[in-house]
């Protein structure tokens, strides 16, 4: 039977790289974002791309979590969910059924990236508190799940990358540090408007030293609102 792993990420938190790395295992197969159509016909949100999406991708959430827990042939599936996809009654209570993970970054750094491909954000777009009410969900029923940064990654991605496997049961392969550039089969179709970097990339990027950017006052609210919940994720990092 595969072993399922849902990443719980928030928007530009390395998350596709993520979903590459993975994917290049050979023993993996890999879900992009399953509720991103659902969310938005749901939410009825004008993201870029809206009416592809929801004409490519399944809109019926009890389809989606049916596909979420099916098992195949391969050892891993690797499912990349993004937490404000997540729309309030939206089934949640498969993921006690599968290997759950945590994607954070810097809200700033997200922020100011986000807001380069989209500027409409809106506090639950970038999924921090949404974030630590599931970790809190699940650390309540079980083991705490795994968190781990993207800064983290960047500047060390065997390191973390060996340490996530062993948190979760399955072992490190030296392909997920690269991968070949390009649009892989599991890419949504929104990847034309959101993947540019990494359709050209071949691994993780290095470490980010530029400076904290800067917001505007509309991007500050929102950091002033989430950064206590990403302080607190980042307490239960994973360390290499």
């Amino acid at each position: 039977m595969s072993k399922i792993i849902a990443m719980w990420s928030g928007p530009r938190n390395l998350s596709t790289a993520m979903m590459r790395s993975f994917g290049n295992r050979t023993d993996c197969v890999a879900m992009d974002e399953p509720f991103y159509a659902a969310c938005l016909r749901e939410t009825g949100q004008d993201h870029p791309m809206r009416d592809e999406i929801i004409a490519h991708h399944e809109t019926d959430t009890d389809k989606i979590v049916e596909a979420c827990l099916a098992t195949g042939a391969a050892s891993i599936i690797y499912q990349k969910h993004m937490m404000h996809h997540m729309v309030d009654g939206f089934p949640l209570e498969w993921v006690g059924q599968v290997t759950n993970v945590f994607l954070i970054r810097d809200p700033a750094r997200v922020l100011a990236s986000y807001s380069a491909k989209w500027d409409n954000l809106s506090l639950r777009d970038v999924g921090y508190k949404e974030q630590r009410a599931l970790y809190n969900r699940l650390s309540g029923e079980g083991p705490p799940p795994p968190v781990v940064d993207a800064a983290d990654i960047r500047a060390n991605p065997s390191g973390v990358l060996t340490k996530l496997c062993e948190a979760i049961d399955i072992p490190f392969q030296e392909a997920m540090l690269s991968w070949e550039p390009g649009q892989r089969p599991e890419d949504g179709v929104w990847g034309a408007h959101w993947y540019d970097a990494i359709w050209k990339s071949t691994g993780f990027a290095p470490p980010d030293d530029r400076p904290i950017p800067t917001l505007n006052p509309a991007l500050q609210t929102i950091y002033d609102a989430v950064i206590e919940d990403y302080e607190f994720m980042k307490r239960q990092c994973l360390r290499p």
